[in-house]
């Protein structure tokens, strides 16, 4: 698996992979449109090939700061559970280890088992909740993992 940064021409398949991967609160084709082409955000994709993207990762920066956000981690459900999400982990890592971050911080549905079990091989610990974070109500665990 490649992971690799996003261009504008995986624009469709990025799109299509939202759909496909989340229920709610998904990006929409603008906010990639515009995350593809801005310095304060990093679109990563990860896939056996060009056209077929098993997964992706979107990340924050703030100019001056060294907390960087992990703002969306999508896996392809085919390809769940075969280490898409844990190849974009190291990759981000490595991302935001060179825009000089020390930090990196992410929300998760608190029912969401699954990607909390990853963050957490990963590192990531628990550092607040978020009531009604999500559009459909839900509430959100606030992780964190200094990278120091």
């Amino acid at each position: 698996m490649r992971v690799r940064r996003a261009l504008a021409s995986d624009l469709d398949a990025l799109v299509a992979l939202e759909l496909r991967s989340f229920d709610g609160d998904r990006l929409s084709r603008a906010q990639y449109r515009r995350h593809l082409d801005s310095d304060s955000a990093l679109v990563l994709v990860a896939g056996a090939n060009h056209h077929r993207l098993l997964g992706s990762a979107v990340l924050f920066f703030r100019k001056g700061s060294a907390l960087a956000r992990l703002y969306s981690l999508a896996t392809a459900p085919e390809a769940r559970g075969q280490g898409v999400g844990s190849a974009l982990l190291v990759a981000a890592d490595a991302a935001v280890r060179r825009r000089g971050c020390r930090a990196l911080k992410l929300e998760v549905r608190t029912d969401n088992d699954a990607a909390i079990r990853l963050y957490e091989r990963h590192g990531f610990r628990r550092a607040g909740r978020y009531a009604h974070y999500y559009e459909d109500g839900a509430d959100a665990w606030r992780y964190a993992r200094s990278l120091d």
